[in-house]
Formats: C-alpha cells, sequence, structure tokens
C-alpha cells in the first residue's frame, strides 16, 4: 500500500513513504526532539549532537555520556535476549541511527535532516540523480548491499549518510533503526537488501524529476519530423 507524508516546509509529499512501527515510531521521536531544539540553536542540543558524532562507529553504552539519549525502553528491548554483557539488537539499532543521525545533521540549522517517509534507497536513489557522478553513488550504494557483516554496513552507511548531508537529503531514521534491526536476525539481511534496491530503483514521479533537474530518459525530447508545424 501506497502512504503519502509530509516533507519540508512545502507542498511537495514523499510518494512511496515508508511506514514505521512501534520501534521506528520509537527512535523517530527521540531524533525529532533533538532535531527541534538543534534547529533552534538550543545549547543543549548542540552539545549533544557533537558528543553523538565522536560516538559514531563505536560500540553502544561505550561513552556514558550519551547513554540518556541511546538508551532503549524495556518495551523495545528483545525479551528472549540471553547474554545480558551484549547490547540487544534494538540498541544497537538506537545508537546507529542517533550517531548517524548527529553526522546528518552537522552544521544544517536551517532545513531538518530526519524525515518522515523516506527510507534509505530512495534518498540514495535521490543522491545519484543530484549527483556529479551518478556512477559513484551506485558503486557505494552497491558496497553497502554485498556488505557481509553488520560493522560492514554501518561503515558504508557513514560513508552515504555524508554525501546525504553535503547533498541537504533527508532520512527517516526511525524507519533506518528498524532496518538495522532486520540486518541482525537470521532471516533479514537479504529481505532489507531487497527493500532498498525497489526503493533506489523505483522509477521517480515526474515532478520529482523536475525538482532534481534531471532529464527521463524515457521520454524522448527529439521533435517529430511528422508533426504538423504551428
Amino acid at each position: 500500500m501506497t502512504v503519502t507524508a509530509p516533507v519540508d516546509n512545502d507542498n511537495r509529499t514523499v510518494r512511496h513513504a515508508r511506514r514505521r512501527g512501534p520501534f521506528g515510531g520509537y527512535v523517530a521521536a527521540k531524533v525529532a526532539g533533538l532535531q527541534e531544539a538543534y534547529l533552534k540553536e538550543s545549547s543543549y542540543a548542540v552539545a549533544t549532537l557533537a558528543r553523538l558524532r565522536r560516538a559514531v562507529g563505536r560500540a553502544p553504552a561505550a561513552d556514558f555520556t550519551i547513554l540518556e539519549q541511546t538508551r532503549v525502553a524495556d518495551d523495545h528491548l528483545e525479551k528472549d535476549w540471553l547474554r545480558d554483557d551484549e547490547a540487544t539488537h534494538t540498541e544497537q539499532a538506537m545508537h546507529a541511527a542517533l550517531t548517524l543521525y548527529a553526522v546528518h545533521q552537522q552544521s544544517i540549522r536551517d532545513l531538518p535532516m530526519h524525515q518522515d517517509g523516506v527510507g534509505l534507497g530512495a534518498a540514495v536513489s535521490r543522491l545519484a540523480r543530484q549527483s556529479a557522478s551518478a556512477e559513484a553513488v551506485r558503486r557505494r550504494f552497491a558496497a553497502l548491499g554485498t556488505a557481509n557483516s553488520y560493522a560492514a554496513v554501518t561503515t558504508h552507511l557513514r560513508s552515504l549518510v555524508r554525501l546525504l548531508r553535503d547533498n541537504r537529503i533527508p532520512l527517516d531514521y526511525g524507519v533506518l533503526a528498524e532496518d538495522l534491526v532486520a540486518l541482525q536476525k537470521p532471516w533479514g539481511p537479504s529481505q532489507v537488501r531487497g527493500r532498498w534496491g525497489r526503493d533506489f530503483y523505483r522509477q521517480p514521479e515526474p515532478t520529482d524529476l523536475q525538482e532534481t533537474g534531471v532529464t527521463d530518459p524515457t521520454t524522448d525530447s527529439t521533435p517529430d519530423p511528422t508533426a504538423p508545424k504551428e
């Protein structure tokens, strides 16, 4: 089912928007609160995002100063997790989502980089259309798709998030967090990669192409010599 969610501050919409489950909503609410405060130039939010950026790529709970933001409520902890000394799947995903968001929003004070409904594949597809080298973006996306461990996935995500930041392209961090949880399940990688791939290669709407200044390759702009002259 296709749903529509608002974007930015104008009348455009996100087509084929991704739905979030309970955990994704929990993460999105945490990110949205930080985002609202950061865009209002709250000194607390600025300092918090700086601490989160320093923790990107580190293990969850390695830095006690960010636990207020990255801790997961009991309702979202896996009840069957047996090894208390290891981070749960949701704790891993929460930490990655919050720290990646902090990288994404860095130095951008006029535009939210967390946006409801924008899945990773759709965001990177837009990046490819806007980039000076679409092929380079596709190579990075392909490397993400062939990463054979959760650690490798998050490493490739950091690279892509920095490119999204440089091009001011937003992402739904609640949706990303749910994808990261699924990736850690035995059945998850193929499902998540398939979802990202479908979102990336879905043909954009004509209005999306106009917004990014890209010509629809399926449209022939050559005049028809048999057409009557006006």
